[in-house]
């Protein structure tokens, strides 16, 4: 929309148009782009050509003086109802500049804002993958069979609601098979405390037997040395008594 407003020298400037313009009809505004003005003098080309005669040069200058000072006038009008059309564009101009750069800051931040989510849901998944990669040594050790444990464990450790849901029986399963392990390893440290004392009674009683052994044997060599005297001493008593005769 152009604003229809003038100066105060484009007023000035048009007040001072001469009578007879004002009394011509409307004609468009000429720019400096555009033709050259016609001085409404009907001259043949062979008369242009032709150098002017002395008594038309005065009426002539006077008129192209009188066209090039209206054109002047006319030229500053237009400028001056221009301008205000040229600030208004010019504001419009900043604003949509300004409106921009606020759409693109908003752009830029928005799409920040999409990079870190990118960023954050690869991290998330490189960690996803890490943990299903995971090897346990729940996988590698021994455990009650689901079966066993169902008739091993306790009842709250088996319910309807654990048994339906894979993760809280393999943590159940984990649980029982824990306190089992403990149960075992402690039932083994007290037979392991039981056979030690067996061993140190057997050793004990291994010592005694010993020492039977050692005083048998000493009585039975010394139960050989007194058969050998008690048959030395027979042998010896037994020769005299053959040698003497019996009184009849």
């Amino acid at each position: 929309m152009h604003l229809m407003t003038t100066c105060s020298r484009c007023q000035a400037a048009a007040g001072r148009t001469p009578p007879r313009l004002r009394r011509e009809p409307h004609r468009p505004l000429r720019t400096a782009y555009e033709a050259p003005v016609d001085l409404g003098l009907d001259v043949s080309p062979k008369q242009r050509h032709d150098p002017p005669q002395p008594h038309l040069q005065r009426p002539l200058a006077h008129h192209r003086r009188h066209l090039q000072g209206g054109a002047q006038d006319r030229a500053r009008v237009a400028t001056c109802i221009q301008e205000p059309a040229n600030r208004a564009a010019n504001a419009a101009t900043r604003a949509h500049k300004q409106a921009t750069a606020e759409a693109r800051h908003e752009m830029d931040q928005t799409h920040l804002g999409l990079q870190n989510l990118l960023y954050e849901k690869r991290h998330l998944e490189r960690e996803i993958d890490k943990c299903r990669q995971f090897a346990s040594i729940y996988q590698d050790i021994p455990m009650y069979s689901t079966e066993e444990f169902v008739q091993l464990a306790p009842p709250e450790a088996r319910t309807e609601a654990v048994m339906s849901n894979e993760h809280q029986l393999m943590l159940n399963r984990l649980g029982f098979e824990l306190v089992e392990r403990q149960r075992l390893d402690k039932r083994a440290k007290e037979l392991a405390q039981q056979k030690e004392e067996l061993l140190k009674e057997s050793k004990a009683k291994a010592a005694v037997v010993d020492n039977v052994k050692v005083q048998i044997d000493t009585l039975m060599k010394m139960a050989a040395e007194v058969g050998k005297k008690v048959d030395e001493l027979v042998s010896t008593t037994a020769v005299p008594s053959a040698s003497t005769p019996t009184p009849s």
